[in-house]
């Protein structure tokens, strides 16, 4: 092949690149568009939309490879000039490690797997992403003792560029500023280094905007985050300011909806995030910020660096099997795999299966339902597999696990955060931990239902607890549209024959569901169920999930913060009153 073929295969693949990072920002903008203009089932819209970009523009690459180059047709020797072309192409590129990753994905769709080898395909980047940065930069910086305190956060507000006037802006620059002043300590003395910088752009999510930075003084950095939220007439507020990396890593939490944010170099923006949550993987911040093929991977890098750097084996997760999926683990690696069994007891099919796992995936987790990153063909060191789990693999799942030489091919695999699964938890808790994990439990089923999911199997098993002590579903063979539910209460017994029977005396309709059920198999434990009727009780009348499904159905989106109540500035104005989100 010629030079210039390679070249031109190369400059088509980045094209199909360019092409596809060009509608991501374009998507990102329309966010910050329409959230000016307060329509928030259109922001749900977008983001639901550009989770399936990334491979709408593949398959166009793919398309194009095979129409103007025969691609399937190149044998393995060609690729490795093309993969030259490419990286000479990004020389000056400001997404290359997201071009990387495109290559690879459009390589993948062309070649065989004996193919994926370092020299055809990015095993690792090529392309250095550290210092790289846009111009203007991707963070700007205010100096407080400069300009003054007040002017600086009104310039940190001034420079996002809002189209829609504040509620009263100067009241929440005060509110701020007292809240800063109430963090740091009362002795505080401005260092020659007193420095604010925040993101260039702001992230978007369902209803609320936010500012994400960092205050450095005297070489300390303090995270900071700033949600800006919309009134009924469209003006903005303050609704708080969120202090340290705990706090910021709650809006950036694995079972939350993906951030629309415009980015010219996304490495730059991840780097500063990085800064802010040093312990959290930067496979997972490109997810967040809605570049998921991206953190799929990077994860799949720290897979393989991690199992380079350790010895451990593979074993089964503790907690009840499932019936649908079998789960296992590696102790040192805070991730479970899951795979779908072949020898399932129940009656749904694998692609049923898929379809509730992607149902999650394109809808708004609203902070209670976990993330998967989704994989083919992941290989796995034979010698790393514990004998039990080995054989449970290959009994429950024999189509889909194959073992080639040393390795161990598994067709079809999630991936998720690792979590203490809650019925364990409970078993463990004292009796404050158990207080909390069960109102934790019935504020995960509400807040799913105010995003319209039923999660069906409400068992605690299903559950984990988080390393932030929430509760999190993570079992979604079950999950329903809450409007798509029948809910219903049982009707009285006609005779006492009724009441004494062992089988229902009234009609039961595939969707219909009777809340007052759940207490016969969750709330056996009396100091649950104590726990359970104080906080939860409505969750077993079936007026209330009526009235819930009414109110979706009414197009009420439902106010589900990523941050306690408690901060919110509301409490802090005369007589409690704000404007509603």
């Amino acid at each position: 092949m010629s030079k210039e073929r390679a070249r031109s295969i190369a400059e088509a693949i980045l094209a199909g690149f360019d092409r596809h990072y060009g509608l991501f920002r374009y998507n990102a903008q329309q966010a910050k568009t329409q959230y000016e203009l307060g329509r928030w089932h259109t922001i749900r819209r977008l983001a639901r939309e550009r989770i399936a970009f990334y491979d709408q523009r593949v398959l166009e690459a793919v398309r194009r490879m095979e129409s103007e180059f025969r691609a399937s047709d190149l044998d393995g020797t060609v690729w490795p000039d093309v993969k030259r072309h490419y990286v000479n192409l990004l020389a000056e590129h400001r997404q290359p490690e997201l071009a990387e990753t495109f290559f690879n994905s459009v390589c993948t769709k062309i070649l065989h797997r004996e193919y994926f080898r370092n020299d055809i395909i990015f095993v690792r980047p090529a392309v250095s992403t550290e210092y790289l940065d846009g111009d203007p930069p991707s963070f700007r910086v205010y100096y407080p003792t400069r300009t003054g305190w007040t002017a600086a956060l009104r310039q940190v507000i001034i420079d996002v560029g809002f189209a829609c006037p504040f509620v009263d802006f100067e009241r929440d620059l005060r509110l701020v500023r007292d809240a800063a002043r109430a963090q740091f300590e009362k002795n505080f003395v401005a260092a020659i280094d007193c420095q604010i910088q925040v993101l260039r752009t702001p992230f978007f999510r369902n209803k609320g905007c936010y500012l994400i930075g960092r205050f450095i003084n005297d070489g300390e950095l303090v995270p900071f985050a700033i949600p800006i939220l919309q009134d009924s007439q469209g003006r903005l507020y303050i609704d708080t300011v969120l202090f340290g990396g705990d706090r910021i890593e709650a809006l950036f939490n694995f079972s939350r909806a993906y951030f629309m944010v415009d980015m010219n170099v996304p490495s730059a923006y991840v780097q500063f995030l990085k800064t802010l949550m040093p312990t959290k993987p930067e496979s997972e911040l490109y997810t967040m910020l809605g570049l998921h093929k991206q953190g799929k991977t990077m994860f799949y890098r720290d897979l393989l660096h991690h199992l380079r750097h350790s010895t451990d084996q593979f074993v089964i997760a503790p907690g009840i099997k499932g019936l649908v999926m079998a789960v296992f683990t590696l102790p040192s690696f805070p991730y479970v795999f899951k795979i779908i069994k072949d020898k399932r007891r129940k009656e749904m099919t694998r692609e049923f299966i898929q379809g509730q796992y992607q149902l999650v995936k394109f809808h708004d987790r609203v902070g209670r339902m976990a993330d998967t990153w989704e994989y083919s063909d992941v290989s796995f060191p034979r010698a790393r597999i514990d004998a039990a789990l080995m054989a449970e693999l290959k009994d429950v799942a024999p189509s889909i696990v194959h073992e080639e030489g040393d390795r161990v091919v598994i067709r079809h695999v999630y991936i998720e955060r690792r979590m203490v699964p809650l019925n364990i938890y409970l078993e463990r808790a004292d009796a404050l931990e158990r207080e909390h994990a069960v109102i934790e439990y019935g504020d995960a089923i509400k807040q799913m239902v105010a995003a319209n999911i039923f999660p069906g199997d409400m068992l605690y098993k299903n559950f984990g607890v988080t390393r932030q002590n929430r509760v999190v579903f993570y079992d979604y063979d079950e999950v329903a549209y809450l409007t798509d539910c029948n809910f219903r209460r049982i009707p009285p017994p006609r005779t006492p024959e009724d009441e004494m029977s062992a089988e229902p005396w009234y009609t039961v309709g595939p969707h219909d569901v009777f809340p007052e059920e759940f207490a016969t198999f969750l709330l056996g434990d009396p100091k649950v169920r104590e726990i359970f009727m104080r906080h939860h009780a409505e969750l077993l009348d079936a007026g209330y999930w009526q009235e819930r499904q009414k109110r979706i159905r009414e197009g009420v989106l439902e106010d589900v913060f990523p941050y306690p109540d408690a901060l919110r500035f509301k409490h802090r104005l005369a007589g409690g009153a704000q404007a509603a989100a």
